[in-house]
């Protein structure tokens, strides 16, 4: 659980840095750049090492139920989260495409996952993206994009539908099968 923990700390620490300490990383130049996203990998990394070696703790048990509900929320995610690159009529919809799609993913990953760490990396997730809009929100303003052509949201919707098949994939790779039997 250190490294789970440490990997979450140095993820959120590397993130709110640039916004909570905007001198400091204009004074670090190219070099604030790089570390920011070395900060950023390697709390990844260490956030999937020690998830992936964090005993199994119970704290509960999620009805199987969830899991249908937890399905539609990451397709949800997905979706959003391809927001942020749309140039579609869903353009400008929402400030924060990419933070709301992890509060999703969180939120739905919660309703599955009982044990400790899950709650631990999920909860944590979930925290962070909060603070982070809020953070946002105080320090930048936001200047809406104008919608663009329909169809462009068409093809965010094959798009999301071809992400959700590969991550199901990846997790069912991985020993997860996202899908009740």
């Amino acid at each position: 659980m250190i490294l789970l923990i440490l990997g979450l700390a140095l993820w959120v620490g590397a993130h709110l840095f640039p916004r909570l300490a905007p001198d400091a990383r204009a004074r670090m130049g190219n070099a604030g750049k790089g570390a920011v996203a070395a900060g950023v990998l390697v709390g990844l990394v260490l956030i999937i090492i020690g998830y992936r070696g964090a005993a199994f703790v119970p704290v509960w048990t999620p009805p199987a139920f969830l899991t249908h509900l937890n399905n539609l929320l990451m397709i949800l995610a997905v979706f959003v989260y391809g927001m942020s690159a749309t140039t579609g009529r869903l353009r400008g919809k929402m400030r924060h495409p990419q933070l709301t799609a992890v509060k999703i993913w969180a939120v739905a990953h919660l309703l599955v996952n009982g044990d400790l760490a899950s709650i631990i990396l999920f909860g944590g997730m979930l925290a962070w993206a909060v603070a982070e809009v809020i953070v946002i929100n105080k320090t930048t303003t936001w200047d809406r994009p104008e919608p663009g052509p329909a169809k462009k949201d068409v093809v965010l919707v094959i798009i999301t539908l071809v992400m959700f098949a590969i991550i199901t994939g990846i997790h069912a790779w991985l020993g997860v099968w996202p899908f009740p039997g």
